[in-house]
């Protein structure tokens, strides 16, 4: 167990409905399954895409097939994330995480660049879409399977508050849009419009540089130390409401799915060291009570130099 300074107090001793180990272990297991059932998906899907020749349901395919390797590379994040803080890294690993949620963005990105090359080439005329159903069949299996999928992993994300597995929750979606993209595709060429193949990979192309850009965003939003100010404000209100305290500035930083918040405490003047531990303690409760995103608190209490405006 990772054992924190004097002040800084760890939720997971505090709240009941945080306990490390088991989300880790809901964490695997979401990556785990939810690869198994992509590969399964992707390779029917790339199977049928050969064999039909529907550019829309091939870029499907590579999607869902490049999603394995994300799978990979999000358990490592994991993985690496649980080692404890050493004197290299001092705040710890978790911010591993995020930095494996960067590399599903990059797999949805090229993704992207992928089913828009391939979608353009059939556009201006290079090969041609045949046995239908049997790729439609194909794009139906892909919708059922990723969304599947992306419940699965949206549950555990929200379970764990992992912003990693809510990224691939987002991905998996985006791939059952994608599929159903193709689907539409393929039924506009039935109907004899032999273009409803390629427009329908470039509109799946336009969505997934929609995701990508919600996921990169979020992620460097983490890796930047943004915080939603609500809940600086709310942690600055409920230190306000402990006794002996005149003033309260809340700073903080993400590192993984862990909010560690810092609260600069300004308290009555002339006051003991000894209070002053004692009502650090007291606004570390009151700001996890207040605050559902922090995970740890760290209060500093000292004498306030002049009157609080």
């Amino acid at each position: 167990m990772i054992r924190y300074s004097r002040g800084v107090t760890d939720t997971s001793r505090r709240r009941q409905p945080h306990d490390e180990a088991a989300h880790r272990r809901d964490a695997s297991r979401a990556v785990a399954l939810s690869a198994a059932g992509l590969a399964a998906t992707g390779l029917a899907e790339l199977a049928l895409a050969l064999l039909t020749g529907s550019v829309a349901l091939l870029g499907d395919a590579i999607h869902n097939l490049s999603d394995v390797s994300t799978s990979a590379v999000v358990f490592l994040g994991f993985w690496i994330s649980k080692r404890p803080p050493d004197r290299a890294f001092p705040h710890g690993y978790e911010r591993a995480e995020d930095l494996a949620g960067l590399g599903v963005a990059l797999v949805v990105w090229a993704s992207a660049a992928f089913a828009g090359y391939e979608s353009y080439r059939k556009l201006t005329g290079h090969g041609a879409t045949t046995d239908l159903w049997l790729g439609m069949a194909g794009a139906a299996l892909g919708i059922a399977g990723n969304q599947a999928v992306a419940v699965f992993k949206r549950r555990a994300g929200r379970r764990i508050g992992s912003l990693t597995l809510l990224a691939e929750a987002k991905h998996s979606w985006l791939d059952a849009m994608s599929s159903l993209g193709a689907l539409a595709g393929l039924a506009l060429v039935a109907a004899g419009l032999r273009w409803g193949d390629p427009v329908a990979g470039l509109a799946v192309t336009a969505f997934i540089c929609h995701v990508g850009y919600e996921v990169t965003r979020e992620l460097s939003r983490h890796l930047m130390d943004g915080v939603d100010p609500g809940d600086l404000h709310a942690a600055e209100d409920a230190a306000a409401t402990v006794p002996g305290v005149r003033s309260a500035q809340a700073t903080g930083r993400w590192m993984g799915r862990t909010l560690a918040l810092d609260v600069e405490v300004h308290a009555d003047s002339g006051l003991p060291l000894a209070a002053a531990d004692q009502i650090s303690r007291q606004v570390e409760k009151a700001v996890l009570a207040s605050v559902p995103a922090a995970r740890r608190v760290h209060a500093h209490a000292h004498a306030a130099s002049a009157p609080a405006r």
